[in-house]
């Protein structure tokens, strides 16, 4: 036993740890085999492109899409320009049957270019047309209106086509047809079956009005236009846009009047259509009366109202005035219009003067047409209505 073991604690054996002993031999080899790695990786750091070769990646399949086109900005349209050959359409109820018809307004220029010519043997329109006079015409908001011209002269006179002097003596029988330009159909048949003395009424809501009229003209034919008015049961029964009221005062009916007025030129005078009420209202058919009377046109009263002041007032403002005596196809048959034709014969004969009065039917023209051939050999004279209608007092 040694001192040392005198001095350790008891229970505690004391041991010797062996240390790992490195032989001297293997320490320079690690250390070259740790150069040769650290070269390599240096030289392939330098030669090597990609130097994050072997971590880990995805390989994904890119396609390069092409830019999107800018969006085509949409094209402007040209605005749309209304086709007058379109127009505006009404509808017009008739007074006496109530039958309703859809009417365009300014619907162009195809109706009358529609038109047959005129019939063969008959003079050429221009050699029977008496020219438009400037003169005779008031410009207006509307447009060119009749007026009396600077010397006097009337274009109910000037317009007329009164027959020459060695026209036949006999009872005198004038015929009104109205409505013409609304149907071009009837219209035609209108031109092309009754002679020249027959009268033509133009609706003003026909389309292109203006030249029907002046085509009629020159086929020989007096020229009304119809204002329509307003009859008893307004507005249930409506005669058009701008009829003539007893509700609005005299300065709108007047401006409504000169719209109608400006339709169309070259006619002898203004009739009613409808109207029952307005022309048994004195306040208002009295400032119309007098405003077509000094503008040298005859006023045509359709016969359709026996409660009418216009010819009172008429020859009350010394205006023009003419009065149908029997409506022609009240009953729109054959026989009844025959019959019709022959009661306006009688009257002609115990009066001297018979006018009659009949809307542009087929029915009604054919009877018209058939019954005005065997006229002049029963000594009658068929007459345009200038002729009948009361003369206005010179001033």
């Amino acid at each position: 036993m040694t001192a040392d073991d005198l001095s350790a604690p008891l229970g505690q054996s004391k041991s010797r740890k062996s240390r790992l002993r490195v032989p001297r031999v293997l320490a320079p080899t690690v250390a070259g085999i740790l150069a040769l790695v650290l070269l390599v990786f240096a030289g392939w750091v330098l030669l090597v492109d990609d130097p994050f070769g072997g971590e880990p990646m995805a390989v994904v399949a890119a396609h390069m899409a092409a830019a999107p086109a800018p969006e085509k900005a949409p094209e402007k349209q040209a605005p749309r320009v209304p086709d007058p050959a379109a127009g505006t359409t009404v509808t017009i109820i008739d007074g006496m049957s109530g039958k309703r018809q859809d009417v365009t307004i300014g619907a162009g220029r195809k109706q009358a270019d529609a038109l047959p010519g005129p019939e063969a043997g008959r003079d050429p329109p221009s050699s029977r047309m008496v020219p438009i006079e400037p003169r005779l015409a008031e410009m207006t908001a509307n447009g060119p209106i009749p007026k009396i011209g600077p010397d006097g002269a009337r274009p109910a006179d000037v317009y007329a086509h009164a027959p020459g002097p060695q026209a036949p003596s006999g009872p005198r029988i004038a015929i009104v047809v109205t409505g013409l330009g609304i149907g071009a159909n009837a219209t035609a048949e209108a031109l092309t079956k009754l002679p020249a003395a027959v009268t033509f009424a133009f609706s003003p809501y026909g389309s292109d009005v203006d030249r029907l009229v002046s085509r009629a003209r020159g086929e020989g034919h007096e020229i009304l236009i119809q204002v329509p008015m307003e009859p008893l049961d307004y507005p249930d029964n409506d005669p058009g846009p701008r009829t003539l009221l007893t509700s609005i005062g005299a300065e709108q009916n007047l401006d409504r009047l000169h719209w109608f007025m400006s339709r169309c030129q070259g006619y002898v005078g203004i009739a009613s259509y409808m109207g029952a009420r307005f022309t048994a209202n004195e306040p208002a058919i009295g400032p119309v009366l007098s405003d077509i009377a000094k503008r040298g046109l005859i006023y045509f009263d359709d016969g359709s109202s026996p409660r009418s002041l216009a010819i009172q007032l008429s020859g009350a403002n010394n205006g023009a005035f003419a009065k149908a005596h029997v409506v022609l196809d009240a009953v729109p048959i054959a026989t009844e219009i025959d019959s019709a034709l022959s009661r306006l014969e009688t009257l002609a004969r115990s009066g001297g003067v018979g006018i009659g009065v009949a809307s542009v039917l087929p029915v009604g023209i054919d009877r018209i047409a058939q019954w005005v051939k065997a006229a002049e050999s029963r000594g009658l004279v068929l007459v345009p209505i200038s002729v009948v209608a009361s003369r206005p007092k010179s001033t």
